[in-house]
């Protein structure tokens, strides 16, 4: 296995070396639960299963975790605003521990519905209160602490590497610092710690050596992952917009406390775009994954459309990108389906297969790759056991694909009757034009060996 990954922190494509022979540590930066998940989220988590099958189909062994951010994610990056969870409290009425556990449950059936598998190990930042204030105590006890009236506060200036991930312009940022930066030294020092202020107020309150508070964002991660995956382990996932403050905090955090940069590879998905630009939650208007549900779109053809751009290259939604992608995989699904019994698969195509997730998870490749086989001249049973074993990274579960229940009008049972009559009589001309018909009433009509099959369009 020659495994190539684009690592964020060299700027370059690396070879994956696993840091114990056969096992990789990954670490993905899960959702902050105070709403539903979006499709562009989702697509992130697309990326790091198809990272994981990646990996699990060159014969190595993962262990996937993955945080749920329940507590200390504010508002604004520059730590200001409200908590995230107190502010999902107050728009729907609910504790912040109810939504909390709404929203990751939701979060969870999104995972199931696009064929997503679950981590090794979920792991809560407020399971995690103790470790954060161990990891915290110990910052402070060498030197890397201050506080401020508002909290206890990371010194970058004590790091002359600092933010090396997104090539921060240090001095740039001080030089332009105003006054919105509060009592903080450096525009780019973080909260460890923030006070509560008035004591009760608040839903999620611990006792700290700092006094009553709850913890920032960035140290969560850094305390669950070493304390699931060790100091230093192999991968560290997520979305592009985590690498110029979150990731790199989180590096500063354990370079501090181990000497080490948290993980040997650093990888990040790119943005979903849709019309107004990036999807987010804070502008209050946003896809979800349901919303495809309701509108009789299968959760896989949203996956297939992941399929189609790399995960670096951010990829425009539209419906008419999604409805080709759907289409897209209809067509392949109906293709295999057709193919018979699976015999052996063909060793040119699936080293072929293997080159391509190698070049940093090229999976539009592979899925031309796959396109190309599907219309091949090898017989049918290597084509379909080909096509599976490209299919335990791609994750769009070909091999289960059932012909979808059509409730059949009068009018379409009569047209379908006059095309088989025509068909027979070899009148293909008459044929064509009732297919149209079928087409413009919506539905598709498909010519297999069993007859005609319907399905919606």
């Amino acid at each position: 296995m020659a495994l190539h990954l684009y690592d964020t922190y060299t700027r370059s494509l690396r070879e994956l070396h696993a840091i114990e022979p056969g096992r990789i540590g990954l670490y993905a930066c899960g959702p902050t639960v105070y709403d539903y998940a979006h499709i562009g989220n989702l697509r992130n988590y697309l990326f790091v299963d198809l990272l994981r099958r990646t990996l699990e189909y060159s014969g190595l062994q993962v262990k996937h975790v993955m945080n749920i951010t329940d507590v200390g994610h504010l508002t604004s990056d520059q730590d200001t605003g409200d908590d995230k969870m107190e502010k999902g409290s107050l728009r729907t009425g609910k504790s912040a521990w109810e939504i909390a556990s709404e929203y990751t449950q939701a979060f969870k059936q999104d995972l199931a519905l696009l064929n997503i598998q679950e981590p090794a190990t979920w792991c809560r930042a407020t399971d995690h209160i103790a470790g954060q204030i161990e990891f915290i105590a110990d910052l402070e006890r060498m030197g890397y602490t201050y506080r401020t009236g508002d909290g206890v506060y990371f010194d970058t200036s004590r790091q002359a590497g600092y933010g090396y991930l997104a090539r921060l312009d240090r001095a740039g940022l001080q030089s332009g610092k105003r006054v919105d930066i509060g009592e903080k030294k450096q525009a780019t020092d973080f909260a460890l710690w923030k006070f509560s202020g008035t004591v009760g107020v608040r839903q999620m309150e611990w006792e700290s050596p700092w006094g009553v508070g709850f913890p920032g964002w960035h140290i969560e991660c850094s305390a669950m992952s070493a304390r699931h995956l060790g100091e230093y382990f192999d991968i560290h996932c997520g979305g592009e917009d985590h690498v110029p403050v979150h990731h790199s905090n989180e590096i500063a955090q354990s370079e501090a406390r181990y000497g080490t940069r948290a993980a040997n590879f650093w990888l990040h998905g790119a943005f979903l775009k849709s019309a107004g630009g990036k999807m987010s939650k804070s502008g209050g208007a946003f896809v979800r994954l349901q919303t495809l549900v309701d509108r009789g779109i299968d959760p896989l053809a949203y996956r297939y459309l992941c399929l189609t751009t790399h995960y670096r290259s951010q990829l425009n939604f539209s419906d008419d990108a999604l409805t080709s992608a759907a289409n897209g995989f209809d067509r392949m699904s109906v293709l295999v389906h057709r193919l018979g019994a699976p015999l052996e698969p063909d060793d040119g195509y699936l080293a072929r297969f293997q080159v391509e997730l190698n070049n940093d998870l090229n999976f539009p490749r592979a899925l031309a790759l796959a396109w190309e086989l599907l219309k091949s001249d090898l017989p049918d049973g290597v084509k379909k056991a080909t096509v599976l074993n490209f299919d335990e990274t791609f994750g769009l579960r070909l091999a289960f694909w059932q012909p979808a229940v059509v409730s059949i009008s009068p009018a379409l049972t009569e047209l379908m009757a006059q095309r088989e009559r025509a068909r027979n009589e070899r009148r293909w001309l008459d044929a064509d034009r009732l297919r149209r018909q079928a087409r413009e009433l919506g539905y598709e009509l498909d010519d297999t060996p069993q007859g005609q099959q319907t399905r919606r369009i």
